[in-house]
């Protein structure tokens, strides 16, 4: 487990993850590990709400595709370990969890001085936040430097593109 670890085979990127749920593909689960509450005011589109002390008992089978997340990623990794201990192999957590979906997917920013390279993948980015209701931010003298982060955007299932084959983790 150490191994799959320490080469980064543990997780999926927040970019990656959001272009599964765009392209329409439905075979993984996206687990929130997070609070009824805290699920409530805000979640990934095509998420399930499913706590980490419920996880134990929770009609998850071995064969599926899971995809856990948190806050910041502590529950999600603790999960992916419990989870890997009782035999699940398809186990993956998204890194960084619900924060780095918000500055990777939702609220991408780029630098007033940015290169056109880094503009080039602004414009991917923010194309992808504005899919998901986020708001893409610009300005300052390093990307997200004192920019304030606009409000979380009503949860709902963005509308798919035709499904492009089976994901990858």
């Amino acid at each position: 487990l150490a191994a799959e670890v320490e080469r980064e085979e543990d997780h999926v990127l927040a970019g990656d993850r959001a272009s599964w749920i765009s392209e329409g593909r439905a075979d993984y689960r996206l687990i929130d590990l997070r609070g009824e509450k805290e699920f409530a005011e805000y979640h990934i589109p095509t998420a399930e709400n499913l706590v980490l002390s419920a996880l134990p008992e929770a009609a998850l089978s071995p064969r599926d595709r899971i995809v856990l997340y948190s806050d910041g990623g502590i529950h999600a990794y603790q999960a992916w370990m419990l989870l890997r201990a009782k035999g699940f192999r398809n186990i993956y957590t998204l890194k960084g969890g619900l924060d780095e979906w918000k500055d990777a997917v939702l609220f991408p920013s780029i630098a007033d001085n940015a290169s056109a390279a880094d503009r080039a993948r602004f414009e991917r980015a923010a194309a992808m936040a504005r899919f998901f209701g986020g708001t893409p931010r610009q300005g300052g003298a390093q990307a997200g430097a004192a920019l304030p982060t606009p409000a979380m955007p009503k949860v709902e299932a963005p509308v798919a593109a035709a499904a492009a084959g089976p994901a990858k983790p």
